[in-house]
């Protein structure tokens, strides 16, 4: 099956969030099946030199763009199986960071026009047109219309998938024809309005032939308005075309019995070396050497929608444990200035390292002993898959992703992966995080046994890369 994969951002090309690894893994497990999948995304200026120089250059032509024909030039690139297409256009991408301009409607615009054209120009043929988040999501509206123009398009499908609904693509019905160049029927006929302007998500889910969420749970989630950020009605009337299949992670990078990043190598059968780790933790970010203190961490973004709220109220609480903690990750100043706070009055206990930083993330994850993601919504999540794989046990609310990777401990058969709550409450938290520290101090071989379970759990792109090629078997018949 040839399989054209848009996205916005591709690791390791490019990186700001979970889409990139998604996007980077997923067409290698899919090519790893037998199917030709080629991978679309920008050429932004901080693609380095080290990947310019493998590119060749195709070709280039003029974009349809409403009534603007901008300058669209393709470089390929081809490694583990897949061929990668970047579009150059230096006036929408040479610009360090990805996202947050003004003008991004019409960058995104463009290169979702990019995605249509180019089949065209380089006589490729897709089956299915795989499209990710509000960046792309202008796609499969277009080929409603391209696939009676363009005979490479033909028989072509599309499938969209919802990584984060809260970021929808809302814009004003102005930019429907000027910018978008769709005639005024959309917003009429109901497919792209929304409370006066244009809702690109909306637009895709509608005209999708298939719809994913990166996770069963969230998939569900999605028709309550908690969740759907408004879009609950669109995802309720589009149910028959909905399912959720649940992100790996790459395990082969994430892997702490060859993650040269680690002070020391471990696995599930020799487990030594993560004490290691924990002592190398403790000393790089300050805190005390005490091999029997269990250390909570968190590693994330620091917003509220990540459950942060619940994790400043109980710092108190969280250090009456005689616990250890260490957050690293940067976002709202009142997270931040409460950490830095919470690490002055606790030296030597409490860590904050306001920062971005793999090589800190990779020591946290081989050297914490508890990973705490209280998230008020996770529609996959991809750094409890993370934690699990270096033994360090995660401790999250049941909802999206979080639910469906952690399976709680169970005190009577000692089955699970981690430790979980339901409610959005910072008693329900901390009673469970009492339960996992009692444990960790009282029942070291319990504690051992929940490690293997989870070091030991398939979080690879294999299942999951079957799941989205019986989705794609389905849209197109083959």
């Amino acid at each position: 099956m040839n399989i054209l994969f848009a996205s916005s951002e591709v690791a390791p090309f490019i990186k700001t969030g979970g889409l990139a690894d998604v996007a980077g893994s997923l067409p290698q497990a899919l090519a790893k099946l037998g199917h030709d999948v080629r991978v679309i995304l920008p050429l932004y200026e901080r693609i380095g030199e080290d990947w310019r120089s493998q590119m060749t250059f195709l070709q280039c032509y003029h974009i349809h763009l409403a009534w603007r024909t901008p300058y669209c030039g393709v470089f390929e690139l081809k490694r583990d199986g897949v061929t990668y297409y970047f579009i150059d256009n230096e006036y929408y991408f040479k610009r360090y960071d990805i996202y947050g301009h003004y003008d991004d409607a019409e960058r995104f615009a463009f290169f979702s026009r990019a995605v249509i054209e180019t089949p065209g120009h380089l006589g490729f043929s897709p089956d299915v047109i795989h499209c990710n988040d509000w960046q792309t999501a202008l796609v499969p509206i277009y080929l409603l219309d391209e696939r009676q123009r363009v005979p490479e398009l033909m028989g072509a499908k599309s499938v969209f998938t919802i990584h984060n609904i809260e970021y929808q693509g809302r814009y004003g019905r102005d930019l429907l024809v000027d910018l978008f160049g769709l005639p005024d029927s959309y917003f009429h006929e109901g497919m792209l309005a929304y409370y006066g302007d244009v809702n690109l998500m909306k637009g895709a889910i509608h005209a999708a032939d298939y719809v994913t969420t990166v996770s069963p749970s969230y998939a569900q989630e999605l028709h309550y308005g908690f969740y759907a950020h408004g879009l609950e009605g669109v995802v309720a009337a589009n149910d028959h075309k909905l399912r959720g299949i649940l992100n790996g992670i790459d395990v082969d990078r994430y892997d702490p019995w060859h993650d040269k990043g680690l002070t020391k190598l471990y696995n599930a059968k020799q487990l030594k070396g993560k004490k290691d780790c924990k002592a190398a933790l403790q000393e790089m970010v300050g805190l005390e050497k005490d091999p029997s203190c269990p250390i909570v961490a968190c590693v994330s973004r620091l917003v509220s929608h990540k459950g942060f709220d619940l994790v400043v109220d109980a710092i108190q609480d969280i250090m009456a444990t005689g616990a250890q903690m260490v957050v690293l990750g940067t976002g709202d100043w009142r997270y931040e200035e409460a950490f830095r706070g919470a690490a002055w009055q606790y030296p030597g206990r409490f860590s904050a390292q306001i920062m971005y930083s793999d090589a800190l993330s990779t020591a946290i994850y081989g050297g914490a002993d508890l990973f705490l993601m209280p998230s008020v919504a996770e529609p996959c999540g991809l750094s409890q898959m993370i934690a699990m794989r270096y033994g360090t046990l995660p401790l999250v609310r049941e909802t999206g992703g979080l639910r469906d990777s952690v399976k709680p401990w169970n005190q009577f058969t000692g089955e699970g992966t981690g430790f979980t709550f339901a409610n959005i409450d910072k008693g329900d938290m901390m009673w469970v995080l009492r339960q996992a520290v009692d444990l960790y101090r009282e029942d070291p071989g319990a504690w051992k046994a929940l490690q293997k379970n989870a070091m030991t759990a398939d979080f690879s792109w294999n299942v999951s890369a079957k799941q989205y090629a019986e989705v794609y078997g389905w849209v197109t018949g083959k």
